[in-house]
C-alpha cells in the first residue's frame, strides 16, 4: 500500500539516512543561527538563510530565538554558579543530562532573564505572531509532513526529530560539555571538548574552545580539530549569504623584532589562554626532568597535574590540588621558579588598574628575569614572547 510507505517510499536504510539528515539540519540551525549568529553575534547572516533557520526550528523544536539566546547568554555570564541555568557542576550531571529540557523551560519563564539577556533578537510579526504564539503549530505541521513523506515510519522519524535537540543540546552539550572531556585551555569555568571532531552536534562538541573564545564563529582551534558548523559558515560566506565578524585570535612569531612594545602587549593579552597553554607545553620537559630526579612516587601522574597547574591561574586550582602543589614546589627550586613565573603572567594580564605603559614595563621586567633564570626552556619561552604578534 503506497500510502503506508509515504510519498518517498524509502527502504529501511533510506529512512534512517533521512532521519539523520533532517536532524542534522536542525543541529546546523541551532549552532549557526541560534548560537553563533544570535547569541554571540560572531557572524552576520543574509535574510534568506536566517529566515530558513527560524522556520526550520519552529517546525522541529518550537524554540523561540529570544528565549534560547537569553538563556545561553546568562549561562556564559554566570557559568558554574548557582545562577547558571544548567551547570552540572552545581546541579549534578544526571540532572542536566536527563532533565535539560525542564531546566530550559524553567529558565524560559524567568522574565528577568529574558529582559536582561534577550536583547537584539528578532522581533518582527513572524516572530511575535507565529514562531512565539503558535510554537506548537510548527511541531504538528512537521508531523504531518513526515507522515506524508515517509508513511507510518514518519511517526518514528518525527519522534527522533523531537528528541534530538533536547538530548544532544540540552543534555549532552550542557551536561557532558561541562563535566567530561579534554581541555585545550584552563579558562574560568569547567567546559570541556567532548570530541575533537565536531560533526554529530555541529561543532558544539568543542565546548572548551567555545567558552574560551565565546565570540568566535569558529569552534575548532587545534590543527586536528574539525568543526563542521564552521565548514557550513564558510560555504555560506563564499555564496555571499554570511559574513564572519570574529574568530579566535591567533599567535604568530615575527622574526627580526624582539623588542616588546604595546602591539606585542596587546597580542599577549588577547592570546592569554593560548600563551598559558604554550607555557605549560614548553616547560613540560623541565618539569618532567625535575620530577624524575626527585624520584617521587607517581611521577607520571604528577607530570600531568603539573602541566594542568601551569595552564591554570592559581585561583582556579582546587584546594586539594593546592596542598599537593605546595608540597611539590617546596621540594624543587626549579619547579617553584617555573610556577611562580607562570603566575606572574596571570597577574600581568589581570592588572586592569595599571596603564598600558605600566603593563608594558611589567612585561619587560618579566622577560628580563626569565632570561636570567638559568632555565633554558624558560629563557626560550621569553625570547619567543618578545616576538609574539597577532596573526
Amino acid at each position: 500500500m503506497h500510502w503506508f510507505n509515504g510519498i518517498l517510499d524509502l527502504p529501511w536504510w533510506g529512512n534512517i539516512i533521512a532521519a539523520l539528515a533532517l536532524t542534522h539540519v536542525t543541529i546546523a540551525s541551532v549552532t549557526i543561527f541560534l548560537h553563533r549568529h544570535q547569541a554571540h553575534r560572531a557572524l552576520d547572516l543574509h535574510p534568506a538563510p536566517s529566515h530558513f533557520f527560524r522556520f526550520w526550528l519552529w517546525l522541529t523544536t518550537g524554540m523561540v530565538t529570544k528565549e534560547w539566546a537569553a538563556i545561553h547568554r546568562k549561562h556564559h555570564a554566570r557559568c558554574e554558579t548557582p545562577d547558571d541555568p544548567h551547570s552540572p557542576q552545581i546541579l549534578g550531571i544526571r540532572k542536566v543530562l536527563w532533565e535539560g529540557v525542564e531546566l530550559y523551560r524553567a529558565a524560559c519563564k524567568d522574565q528577568v532573564i529574558m529582559e536582561k539577556f534577550g536583547h537584539g533578537t528578532p522581533d518582527d510579526w513572524l516572530e511575535r505572531e507565529v514562531y512565539d504564539k503558535r510554537r506548537g503549530v510548527g511541531i504538528v505541521l512537521m508531523l504531518v509532513i513526515d507522515l506524508l513523506l515517509f508513511g507510518v515510519v514518519g511517526l518514528s522519524i518525527w519522534a527522533v526529530q523531537m528528541m534530538w535537540i533536547p538530548f544532544w543540546a540540552a543534555g549532552v552539550i550542557n551536561g557532558i560539555g561541562h563535566y567530561w572531556g579534554y581541555r585545550n585551555f584552563e579558562n574560568e569555568d569547567a567546559s570541556t571538548n567532548i570530541f575533537p571532531w565536531g560533526i554529530l552536534v555541529g561543532g558544539e562538541e568543542l565546548h572548551n574552545n567555545h567558552h574560551t573564545f565565546g565570540t568566535s564563529a569558529k569552534l575548532s582551534y587545534k590543527w586536528y580539530e574539525f568543526d563542521i558548523g564552521w565548514m557550513y559558515i564558510r560555504i555560506l560566506e563564499m555564496l555571499g549569504l554570511a559574513k564572519v565578524r570574529r574568530t579566535a585570535p591567533r599567535i604568530a612569531l615575527e622574526d627580526g623584532r624582539d623588542q616588546i612594545d604595546l602591539e606585542r602587549l596587546q597580542a599577549i593579552i588577547a592570546n592569554r589562554y593560548a600563551i598559558a597553554s604554550r607555557y605549560a607545553r614548553e616547560l613540560k620537559a623541565v618539569c618532567r626532568a625535575e620530577l624524575e630526579n626527585a624520584s617521587l612516587p607517581n611521577a607520571a601522574a604528577l607530570q600531568r597535574k603539573m602541566k594542568k597547574w601551569l595552564k591554570q591561574d592559581a585561583k582556579d586550582t582546587k584546594e586539594a590540588d593546592r596542598r599537593q602543589l605546595d608540597d611539590l614546589l617546596a621540594q624543587s627550586q626549579v619547579l617553584a621558579t617555573v610556577y611562580a613565573m607562570r603566575q606572574e603572567l596571570t597577574r600581568l594580564w589581570e592588572r586592569s588598574s595599571l596603564t598600558r605603559e605600566q603593563l608594558l614595563q611589567e612585561l619587560q621586567d618579566w622577560c628580563a628575569r626569565a632570561e636570567a633564570s638559568g632555565i633554558a626552556a624558560l629563557q626560550q619561552f621569553s625570547l619567543n614572547l618578545r616576538r609574539t604578534a597577532l596573526a
